[in-house]
């Protein structure tokens, strides 16, 4: 693999990383209605399903995926489902502001994590993106393993900074806006863009 390929890889995965997606939408939800503690939860859960996801990826899944309509079909379902599900959920949810007026019990850590792992992990696309688009910049007279070691490396390095970044930038958005009305108005639209991205994958078309 040459430097200009390595470098047109880095600029494809930033285009893709810093594009929102439904991961994108959770951890900037979460964010800005929970504060920095949240970004840590999601940022580790979104990191842990990538790798989850890569692994399944090198080990057959996305292949499975782009063959079988079925199992595409089914992950499809289970993770449209999922984003409904946290839409709903978060519709429903007290702002970080609401819970200390009414002493209530916050969301933990633990629980915006595995959202975010779990959104991750059951986006069809994640198999199928690894399976389909690292091949591209390989060169296959060259040992595999170096290679796929580099570029999942970099993609983990570039989600890591993508998502850190909504993270931290919500998280700051929320510090200086602290009107209740505001900050549950921006939990209803986050939980609406989940509800839609939930509506979207359902829709989704194999490519």
């Amino acid at each position: 693999m040459t430097f200009e390929v390595y470098l047109a890889y880095v600029v494809a995965c930033t285009v893709l990383l810093f594009i929102p997606g439904p991961t994108i939408l959770l951890v900037v939800s979460y964010a800005m209605t929970h504060g920095r503690r949240s970004a840590f939860a999601t940022i580790f859960g979104v990191m842990v399903g990538d790798a989850v996801a890569m692994g399944l990826s090198f080990l057959g899944l996305g292949a499975l995926l782009m063959t079988s309509a079925r199992l595409f079909l089914a992950m499809k379902i289970l993770g449209a489902a999922y984003l409904v599900y946290l839409g709903v959920k978060m519709w429903r949810a007290t702002t970080i502001f609401e819970e200390a007026a009414l002493d209530g019990k916050p969301v933990s850590n633990r629980a915006m994590a595995l959202d975010a792992f779990t959104v991750t992990v059951l986006n069809p696309k994640s198999g199928m993106f690894f399976i389909a688009f690292l091949p591209q910049f390989m060169d296959a007279s060259r040992p595999l393993l170096p290679q796929t070691l580099l570029l999942g490396g970099t993609f983990l390095g570039l989600a890591f900074t993508s998502v850190t970044l909504y993270a931290v930038l919500a998280s700051e958005i929320r510090r200086v806006v602290k009107n209740p009305a505001v900050s549950k108005a921006v939990n209803r639209a986050g939980a609406g863009a989940l509800i839609g991205a939930g509506v979207l994958t359902a829709a989704m078309r194999r490519a």
